[in-house]
């Protein structure tokens, strides 16, 4: 795990992160990459991602309920 991870770190996958957001895991994966949410490598090379950070930036974004088409 990451030096500044502690155990109480709930880490989530790309994909829980895009659930939340209602986006596609590449979405969440170009957001890190853009520096917008900072990834933790797992030993296998994936990304995984804090949740109250996630929590936080959730914060600042709800996205807007799909209204149907008339």
């Amino acid at each position: 795990m990451h030096a500044n991870a502690t155990e109480e770190d709930v880490l989530l996958t790309p994909s829980e992160v895009a659930a939340m957001f209602r986006v596609d895991p590449k979405t969440v994966t170009r957001w890190a990459k853009a520096g917008k949410l900072s990834a933790i490598r797992t030993l296998g090379g994936h990304r995984r991602y804090k949740e109250s950070e996630v929590r936080e930036l959730l914060g600042g974004f709800i996205p807007a309920p799909r209204e149907a088409a008339e």
